[in-house]
């Protein structure tokens, strides 16, 4: 009975006390066992169990007393006296020492009780419970790899003896008649199979232990052997000591002093491998260690083995894919990329490849040995990849409107070092593979930068004593080396490298204002074929460069062939996401917490963003000078309802539906008034309102390109006005239109010639008298209905031979259907149909239909265009 529920009456006779002690609970016997103890042997009990005695109960019995009164006074707990202390220690000479076992023989014992098993399951042969066990074992077993242990005879005597008793079962089975169950049976090939592979890993041991099991096990408890182990307070007192003197000691799992030299540095690397990427591995403590294994590494061998390991830990230390490296573990990366490509650089005899055969990774290598050069098992390529990669996923998770995104902008001239010694590394070790790869990096650090920040890379890496064949120093310009780079890659055998190396080029050409030779480039590699197949990646670069070729013609002055290019990626209203500089928020569509990371890696750092709102300008501005005179030359409405730029027809139709027009505030509002304007005539009001447009200080050469708009907009607003008022003139003399719109006699006869040529203006030009002579054309009734009916006609051919080439899955029309002569007469007859509907279009109408041709042209053959249909 517990002593809160005695009274003062009870009895303390020892078979009461005997029946309470009998009543308490486990944790009361134990604390009533030290009172016996201390009436046989009151020195040898400790202060703590004392303590815990006399406060164990209140109501002592007068025995208990009587055996107390010759107790040393009582005092507090916590402070000895000297003669307790003295006791004690005397005490515990005396006592008999408590072993306890060290972790490895818990752990052997653990694999004996599982091997007691495994010969239980022999016995009634049991193979399924066999299989769990010996699954454990290994376990075990690899535990014990994980600490760097050997591996205990004890396994290997188990493995020798199961592949007896699975000879034996096998052959059994294959004599008996009746067979064992089906689960029984493949649990027992399957501990076949896992016997056959442990054997083959431990080959050695086995034969070691085949050979002498004595001395196998002689030499595993000489490994292991435990030191003496002596008393808690002798060792805490020695301990204290050696920490008075000496410093503290790096130990690892288990508390073994882990000793770093260049004899082990193998033992230690295959720990740290061993250990990499499982569960509750500490990553900054595998960093640190091979660390120190790089300061005690010796030989080159040594130094590529533990810096092939070390960087691969660095990159290991960042998990998370959504987050990047910490910078300052990427700089140590990227410091010892430089040092394993100076190391194999530089001696020739070693070589870091990918592919190699297999080696004892625990013996050193030299070229003595090897008979040659030493070939590592590594790859330089996928630790530059890691590192570009990561330093991109750096710049897109920093602030870019930060100090701090400039400083990490910085760190891209040693990168760039770096790449170029490993393209040095590959060009003289002669890689294919990886040097295209490499090279294929380089060049997307150069390809879309202007020419002084090329020069400034260019000229970081020339200090190198390691450099590549191709470098700026030899090439001259940058235009020259990119394109050495790339001819480098049109010949390598990767698809993906070649369009890639491609789109670079025709990028860099159009970036230095080379139009006719990007387009080119552009048109003759046909890749707006093949483009929808390619990856993402490959396919923002494609739209990128798409959009630069278009900002070059409009910098150019190609008007029309600039607003065709540009118009395919305004039209989807999605230009942002097209270029991966920004999420596309859809009304009905909700990204995927997995979309939208997809969505967020892929965005392009923000100092590669192409300015948005410049290339609005420029191709609302575009579209503006190719529409106005376009509107203007349609009488009909349906046919003014077909648009060539659509995003521009409803901006310019919104803007007419304006009760109010203020003062233009944003780029839009300037294009649409100046639009409005080059209606009226007005083309003076029209260019001050577009040059008055603020964004064009962002782009190169704005003073010219300004100019060049200017006059853009006069030959326009001639244009127009010409279509406008046409029909109110018998005759226009050349020298009021040249007044008129400050441009030259001479350019305006050229423009008014041009228009005749093209018959969009039905006029004859009178050089004697300096004017323009128009001829009026009265259709009659009759003829205004023919010529509505062969429009409509015209339009539902187009439409049947659209769904027909929709059904059959073609992308050609009728006529292109290869079905033998009956398709090519079809083709005749539908080209035939069509030339006989445009030659009976009236004078007015016809001009429509030379405005939709004179759309047609380069925008038909640009990439991203939909072929036109053959009628």
């Amino acid at each position: 009975m517990s002593r809160f529920f005695r009274q003062a009456g009870d009895s303390d006779s020892d078979s009461e006390s005997s029946d309470d002690e009998s009543m308490s609970s486990g944790a009361e016997d134990v604390s009533q066992r030290p009172l016996v103890s201390t009436k046989q042997a009151p020195g040898s009990m400790s202060r703590f169990l004392k303590t815990a005695g006399s406060d164990s109960s209140d109501s002592d019995s007068d025995e208990e007393s009587d055996s107390d009164s010759d107790a040393p006074p009582p005092r507090r707990p916590g402070l000895p006296t000297v003669d307790d202390t003295d006791d004690e220690e005397e005490s515990d000479d005396e006592a008999p020492g408590v072993r306890i076992k060290s972790a490895s023989e818990r752990r052997l014992d653990e694999m004996k009780a599982t091997g007691k098993v495994i010969e239980n399951g022999l016995k009634i042969n049991d193979w399924v419970a066999i299989s769990n066990e010996f699954d454990k074992l290994a376990r075990m077993v690899q535990r014990q790899h994980n600490v760097s242990e050997p591996v205990p005879p004890f396994y290997i005597q188990t493995l020798v003896s199961l592949e007896g008793s699975l000879n034996t079962a096998v052959a059994k089975e294959k004599e008996a008649k009746k067979k064992m169950n089906a689960t029984n049976a493949k649990a027992l090939t399957a501990v076949k199979q896992k016997v056959k592979k442990a054997l083959k890993e431990y080959e050695t041991e086995v034969k070691k232990f085949q050979e002498d099991p004595e001395a196998f096990e002689r030499e595993y408890s000489a490994i292991v052997a435990p030191e003496p182990t002596t008393s808690g307070r002798r060792v805490a007192a020695q301990v204290g000591e050696d920490n008075a003197t000496d410093d503290f000691t790096t130990v690892g799992k288990g508390g073994k002093v882990m000793q770093f030299t260049s004899e082990g540095i193998f033992k230690n690397l295959q720990a740290v491998q061993e250990a990499r990427g499982k569960k509750n591995t500490d990553r900054a403590e595998q960093i640190r260690i091979l660390e120190k294994l790089l300061e005690v590494a010796a030989t080159s061998y040594q130094r590529i083995r533990v810096l092939l390991a070390l960087i691969s830990s660095r990159f290991d230390y960042n998990s998370s894919v959504s987050t990047h490296m910490p910078i300052e573990l990427w700089l140590h990366a990227q410091r010892e990329v430089d040092q394993l490509v100076s190391i194999v650089a530089s001696d020739g005899n070693y070589s870091i490849q990918e592919v190699t055969e297999d080696y004892d990774e625990l013996v050193e290598r030299s070229p003595a040995t090897e008979g040659g050069v030493v070939r590592i098992r590594g790859s330089i390529i996928s630790f530059i990849d890691r590192l570009d990669d990561e330093f991109t996923r750096s710049l897109q998770n920093i602030d870019p409107h930060g100090t701090e995104y400039v400083d990490r902008l910085k760190d891209e001239k040693g990168l760039y070092c770096t790449i170029c010694r490993a393209q040095a590394f590959y060009e003289k070790t002669k890689q294919d593979e990886p040097l295209g790869r490499v090279i294929m990096r380089r060049l997307e650090h150069i390809y879309s930068k202007p020419n002084a920040v090329v020069t400034a890379l260019e000229a970081a890496a020339d200090t190198s004593e390691i450099k590549p064949s191709m470098v700026f120093s030899v090439q001259g310009t940058t235009t020259a080396l990119i394109h050495s780079l790339c001819v480098y890659l049109y010949r390598s055998g990767n698809s993906l490298l070649r369009t890639r190396a491609m789109l670079s080029h025709i990028y860099h050409h159009a970036l230095h204002n080379e139009f006719y030779t990007a387009r080119d480039m552009l048109l003759m590699s046909h890749l707006q074929e093949s483009i929808h197949s390619a990856d993402v990646g490959t396919q923002i670069l494609y739209n990128r460069t798409v959009v630069q070729l278009g900002l070059c013609a409009f910098r150019s002055g190609l008007i029309k062939e600039a607003q065709a290019t540009l118009q395919e990626i305004f039209t989807t209203q999605r230009v942002k996401e097209l270029l991966a500089q920004g999420v596309h928020q859809q009304r009905f569509q909700v990204l995927t917490p997995e979309q939208e990371k997809a969505e967020k890696q892929r965005q392009l750092p923000f100092h590669m963003h192409i300015n948005t709102e410049l290339l609005e300008a420029a191709f609302l501005v575009s579209s503006m000078l190719v529409e106005i005179p376009l509107l203007a030359s349609i009488e009909s409405e349906e046919l003014k309802r077909k648009a060539i730029s659509k995003p521009f027809r409803r901006l310019l139709d919104f803007a007419d539906r304006q009760v109010f027009t203020g003062p233009p505030e944003s780029t839009r509002d300037h294009i649409m008034q100046a639009s409005k304007a080059l209606q009226d005539g007005d083309w003076e009001q029209c260019r001050d309102l577009i040059q008055s447009i603020k964004i064009w200080s962002l782009m190169p050469e704005a003073a010219a390109v300004k100019e060049m708009l200017a006059k853009r907009i006069q030959e326009q607003g001639l244009r127009t006005y010409l279509f406008t008022y046409a029909p109110h003139y018998s005759t226009l003399s050349i020298s009021l239109l040249s007044r008129t719109f400050s441009l030259p006699i001479n350019t305006v006869t050229s423009i008014v010639s041009k228009m005749i040529w093209n018959e969009e203006l039905s006029a004859s030009l009178d050089q004697s008298g300096d004017v323009v002579v128009f001829h009026r054309i009265e259709l009659s009734r009759t003829q205004q209905l023919a010529q509505t009916l062969a429009e409509k006609l015209a339009a539902m051919v187009d439409q049947s031979e659209k769904a027909l080439d929709a059904k059959m899955g073609g992308a050609g029309g009728w006529g292109d259907r290869t079905d033998g002569t009956k398709g090519d007469k079809r083709g005749e007859q539908a080209q035939e149909r069509r030339g006989r509907g445009e030659r009976t279009r009236g004078a007015r109408g016809a001009r429509g239909g030379r405005g939709g041709r004179f759309s047609q042209g380069l925008g038909n053959q640009m990439p991203g265009q939909r072929p036109q249909v053959a009628a």
